[in-house]
């Protein structure tokens, strides 16, 4: 972790144990533990309103986990005592283990998960658990527990994104020797090898995972101890309590601390990215699945039927990750909009930042592990591939390539192979049905080695500039995505 710019204290203030003072004041119905300033319990409409544990839930552990380290921050600056540290951390646990069996009773008049932990602990221990929130707001207690979660989802969501990369790694390196036409405008363009084609996703796929790792290195910054918005007058030292949770650094700015969500958007930015680049993928495979293309078969099972055609078989799979990219978007925009018009420093409002982050979390995470286990069980139409990559006049830039070395202008080379494919047009004719006297009517530098230039095979052998699709080339990305995955 970054150094202070001064070390706290060696040396431990003197005790600063909080009793607790009986307090004279209306008692909430519902027992908010906010509600001493209040003389009438919350409507029940605005219960439902307002609640947030319906989805907030899933950051007990992040809040637990929270919480330990504070306790033990707490204590080892004297703040409370060792003996009630230990009984906090003793109830946080047992409230853990509760949780992860599914035994333990969330309260929608509690609020949120914040709230729920605190009061069940609070039950179980008595005054200890009361201070546990000393120096420490909801509102840096959230932007701590959103951090831990996104930490730990982001990690997830890379490791995922490499094992997609391997296995496009893998299926690029088996189909070596398969030729496909190359498009642009969804044009046959140029032949390419299909491993090529397919590389470039991984080459999208690892900018993605670069993406995600600036959005974790940004994240790594530990808000907990910037309070409501201002900081506290006690002892406490921040830098112990992001040791313990891993963090590299801590907040700067109390008040940018608690109301910031950059690093939320960032991560909706990067995952809006990461499925645009799936949905491309899967749009692929729903037209080469297609009787137009047929250049694949998707495994039964990664299908499905219709209920009144018998004869379908639809690539489902592949459009509703096409189609789940649109709520990622949804995602993205909401919260960007969210923040859009917030005044410094907290607002109720961002308690809808949640929703779309878990949102989006699951969504990438199941297409990226449904894509995974896609993709192998393809089978590749190989003949049919290489037939079409032949067909649509695809060799016409070897053409010309053809004629630039024999000493003919670019430009000129291209119209020349310009007229000599209208001429196949009108004649309804492959390049490769031209007899040689045909194409020297267009140039007298062309010979009878042009035939071997109009293969498809020779287009692709011959594309050897750096990142070409020469399969010495595509061999050569291989090595280095490999080599790269394997670090």
């Amino acid at each position: 972790m970054k150094k202070p710019m001064h070390k706290a204290s060696s040396k431990p203030p003197k005790a600063m144990l909080h009793k607790t003072q009986p307090q004279n004041r209306v008692a909430d119905p519902l027992n908010k533990l906010w509600s001493g300033r209040f003389k009438e319990p919350t409507h029940a409409s605005v219960e439902s309103f307002t609640e947030s544990i319906s989805f907030d839930k899933r950051l007990w552990r992040q809040d637990v986990n929270g919480s330990i380290a504070h306790a033990h921050m707490l204590a080892k600056q004297r703040i409370i005592t060792l003996k009630e540290a230990e009984a906090i951390i003793r109830g946080l646990n047992n409230i853990a283990l509760e949780i992860a069996a599914g035994t333990f009773s969330f309260s929608r008049n509690l609020e949120d998960i914040h709230m729920n932990i605190e009061s069940s602990l609070t039950s179980r221990i008595g005054d200890p658990g009361k201070k546990l929130h000393t120096a420490r707001s909801r509102n840096d207690q959230v932007a701590l527990d959103l951090r831990l979660y996104l930490r730990d989802e982001i990690r997830s969501i890379m490791s995922l994104v490499r094992s997609l990369e391997e296995t496009i790694v893998a299926i690029a390196e088996k189909h070596l020797d398969v030729i496909m036409p190359g498009y642009t405008h969804l044009q046959r363009a140029q032949p390419v090898l299909l491993s090529h084609h397919l590389l470039a996703y991984v080459a999208m796929l690892d900018r993605d995972r670069g993406r995600f790792s600036d959005c974790l290195r940004r994240m790594d910054v530990m808000p907990l101890g910037s309070c409501a918005l201002s900081g506290t007058s006690l002892p406490t030292d921040r830098f112990l309590v992001a040791r313990e949770l891993g963090f590299n650094s801590i907040s700067m700015n109390s008040i940018d601390a608690v109301s910031d969500r950059d690093f939320a958007i960032e991560f909706l930015a990067a995952s809006a990215v990461l499925i645009m680049h799936l949905s491309r993928f899967a749009e692929e495979l729903v037209l080469w699945s297609t009787e137009e293309f047929r250049f694949i078969e998707i495994s039964d099972r990664f299908t499905t039927g219709s209920s009144i055609m018998p004869q379908k078989k639809n690539p489902d799979v592949a459009e509703l990750i096409r189609g789940k990219t649109g709520r990622v978007y949804g995602n993205l925009v909401s919260l960007l909009t969210l923040m859009k018009g917030l005044p410094l420093a907290y607002n109720r409002d961002m308690q809808e930042d949640k929703q779309p982050v878990f949102d989006t979390a699951d969504t990438i995470s199941a297409c990226l592990t449904v894509m995974t286990g896609m993709l192998p069980a393809i089978q590749f139409n190989a003949s049919r591939m290489k037939a079409t990559a032949g067909e649509g006049y695809s060799t016409a830039t070897d053409l010309a390539e053809y004629l630039v070395r024999k000493g003919v202008p670019f430009r000129a080379a291209h119209e020349i192979t310009g007229k000599i494919v209208l001429h196949c047009i009108r004649k309804k004719i492959g390049l490769q049905a031209l007899d040689l006297k045909d194409l020297q009517s267009f140039s007298p530098l062309i010979d009878r080695d042009i035939f071997a230039v109009l293969e498809p095979s020779t287009s692709v052998r011959t594309r050897t500039s750096y990142g070409g699709t020469s399969p010495a080339e595509v061999k050569r990305q291989i090595r280095h995505y490999k080599k790269m995955l394997a670090k």
